[in-house]
């Protein structure tokens, strides 16, 4: 399904899309487009691209080809981000940086999506140094 996102190709194009979104949530998946991981989490995301379209933009990396990002993120990692800044989810996980599995169900990563682009418009007026953390319901994915 990965055919079906839009894929960024180099370092300068990821650091691009980020800067360039002004009023969406910038969701990218790293990882490998061979990876059955990734190829998992690309069928939610393509399912899901149409409708969280106005308020999230979602990319692919494959990491084969911008090996830029291969030292800093697992071998499948959606990451978000909102105007230039990387976005800090709590998931009951411990790691409050990216997700780092496949999400199997549809309407729980709308639900991610929906919380954590909620919480950046409700922050747009904060300090820009305030670090803001979004905490979303244990998924049973990870349970």
């Amino acid at each position: 399904m990965s055919y079906l996102l839009p894929h960024l190709h180099s370092g300068w194009a990821v650091d691009q899309a980020i800067l360039a979104e002004e009023e969406r949530l910038v969701v990218i998946r790293f990882g490998h487009d061979w990876d059955e991981t990734c190829m998992q989490m690309d069928e939610v995301l393509s399912s899901v691209a149409e409708t969280i379209k106005n308020f999230a933009v979602i990319y692919l990396v494959d990491i084969t080809e911008v090996p830029d990002f291969n030292t800093m993120y697992d071998p499948s990692t959606v990451m978000f981000f909102f105007r230039n800044k990387h976005v800090m989810i709590d998931l009951g996980t411990g790691n409050n940086n990216k997700i780092n599995w496949a999400l199997k169900d549809k309407q729980e990563f709308i639900d991610i999506i929906e919380t954590v682009s909620w919480g950046q418009e409700r922050s747009r007026s904060c300090d820009s140094t305030q670090r803001l953390l979004y905490q979303v319901p244990l998924l049973d994915a990870v349970a």
